[in-house]
């Protein structure tokens, strides 16, 4: 089973690409690319508000464009301006959607393998199958778990175990791969699958490593490792 945003689909450039293209369009005096390392900072921050419990989905979206805007002292007069703004940006995000090189050929390696595919992904169904649909990966998952419609987010073992009730199979059955060492790859390993962290940068530490290793979970440098590790 697959995590979707960096693993799959190049979320962080979409993000980054798409913010930049919004602020060029809204504020046309900002040199832009002095502001996509905190719009990504503040992605980070409110969506882990989000994940533990802190903030629903909307609410993390309006913290993000609330205080990137502050910044430029800008003050939105209501949550449906603020939603507003983000639906602008929004539309730059989905132009600039695109998969990793090595997306596609994994997937069709793992199903002419005979592996049964499946993906667990934090955030809302309305928000993740498009992209499923636009960037034509739909048909290669059997089951799509979102944590917006199952109620809980990853790491928590409940979504991994729901998953692997989907396929009806037992957990030590299964594979679960993810850009995040915590969230992905020791989430899964804590509900007792083998975890793979998918470390494209190959920017982990020592310290993360040392993690990895001695919860049992993989680490790979690209998802053209990941059937060969499956068919170990």
């Amino acid at each position: 089973m697959f995590d979707l945003d960096d693993t799959l689909f190049h979320h962080r450039q979409a993000v980054r690409d798409g913010i930049a293209a919004h602020v060029r369009s809204t504020l046309p005096d900002v040199d832009v690319a002095a502001h996509l390392d905190r719009w990504d900072e503040l992605e980070e921050l409110h969506y882990h508000r989000y994940l533990v419990g802190e903030l629903d989905y909307l609410g993390q979206r309006r913290a993000r464009a609330r205080d990137f805007m502050a910044a430029f002292g800008h003050t939105f007069e209501s949550d449906a301006a603020t939603e507003a703004w983000f639906e602008t940006y929004l539309l730059e995000y989905v132009r600039a959607w695109a998969l990793f090189d090595d997306a596609l050929p994994c997937l069709r390696e793992l199903s002419a393998a005979g592996i049964r595919i499946g993906m667990i992904t934090n955030g809302i169904p309305s928000f993740q199958q498009p992209k499923l649909d636009t960037l034509e990966l739909a048909a290669h998952f059997e089951h799509v778990v979102t944590s917006g419609e199952f109620g809980v987010a990853k790491p928590d073992p409940a979504i991994f175990l729901h998953a692997c009730g989907l396929f009806g199979i037992d957990p030590a059955e299964s594979l679960y791969v993810g850009d995040r060492l915590h969230t992905d790859a020791l989430g899964a390993v804590g509900a007792g699958l083998t975890g793979v962290w998918l470390d494209r940068e190959g920017a982990a530490t020592a310290h993360e490593l040392g993690e990895a290793a001695a919860s049992g979970a993989h680490v790979v440098r690209t998802l053209a490792e990941l059937p060969v590790l499956v068919a170990a």
